[in-house]
């Protein structure tokens, strides 16, 4: 019999699966350089990766925004801590702060993104692990997004989806010192991209401090552009601009040649 919860359906187990082989790799490295014990799960589903982390040693708490996640989560793995609690309500930080928060596949759903990585950052002691869909483009911007009404979207449907660049900005801008792109992404294809498809998926490493770690390459804060409103000339932009009124008059001038020549008296 086939389960009736969406995050049992195969592309997910596909997804968590290539997440999982990159986390161990990294959760190994950064526990041994930060010496890291207990970590929160934000946006934890059905608890898939709450066991994943207290398999590998972590005190965990674990928090979603659906009761039903939580109660399904709870029964499958009744020794871990599981809280219903919203990544956008300040709220969650009364929790207190985790040596690592591990936030996968949750941002991209949220109406108030930033307000969430704020969360995000006041409960991390030590490093956070971020992941989720990201839209194409290097400019730091955020998408509009309808969702559909399923349980694996966001609470209200409609989101604000991060280009890659642009959740590196906030997570600057939120207060993270250091923020981490990984020399070797997830072993799919949303990842990386293909020839017919853009990259759909990033993962981040924000840190309160330096991290030296050889899977990580430092990601630069993203610039706005002060003034996007400017016209920039280039010299095509140039030539177009001069021969536009030549072309309008040229075409005027022949409109009327020809009601001139097709002019006279109906028969």
């Amino acid at each position: 019999m086939g389960s009736n919860f969406v995050f049992d359906q195969p592309h997910y187990d596909a997804l968590n699966t290539a997440r999982e082989a990159t986390l161990r790799q990294l959760l190994e490295s950064l526990r041994k350089d930060l010496e890291l014990q207990n970590a929160v799960d934000v946006g934890c589903g059905l608890g898939h990766f709450a066991v994943f982390l207290r398999n590998l040693g972590f005190d965990v708490l674990a928090l979603d925004g659906r009761q039903e996640n939580v109660n399904e989560a709870k029964r499958r793995a009744p020794e871990i801590e599981f809280h219903v609690a919203n990544a956008e309500d300040r709220g969650i930080q009364v929790l207190g702060k985790f040596d690592l928060v591990l936030c996968l596949g949750l941002l991209y759903h949220l109406e108030n993104p930033f307000l969430a990585i704020r969360n995000l950052f006041a409960m991390t002691g030590k490093v956070a692990v971020l992941e989720g869909m990201c839209v194409p483009g290097d400019e730091p911007i955020f998408a509009v997004r309808d969702e559909g009404p399923t349980e694996d979207q966001g609470l209200r449907h409609v989101a604000l989806y991060p280009s890659e660049n642009g959740l590196v900005k906030l997570l600057y801008c939120s207060g993270f010192s250091h923020v981490y792109r990984l020399r070797t992404r997830p072993a799919l294809r949303e990842y990386e991209g293909s020839a017919v498809r853009k990259q759909g998926r990033t993962m981040l490493v924000a840190a309160l401090g330096e991290l030296s770690l050889k899977m990580l390459i430092r990601a630069a804060e993203p610039h706005t552009d002060p003034d996007p409103w400017t016209i920039h000339h280039g010299p095509v932009a140039l030539v177009r601009r001069v021969l536009r009124p030549l072309v309008r008059l040229w075409r005027s001038s022949g409109k009327q040649t020809r009601l001139g020549q097709g002019s006279g008296t109906a028969n």
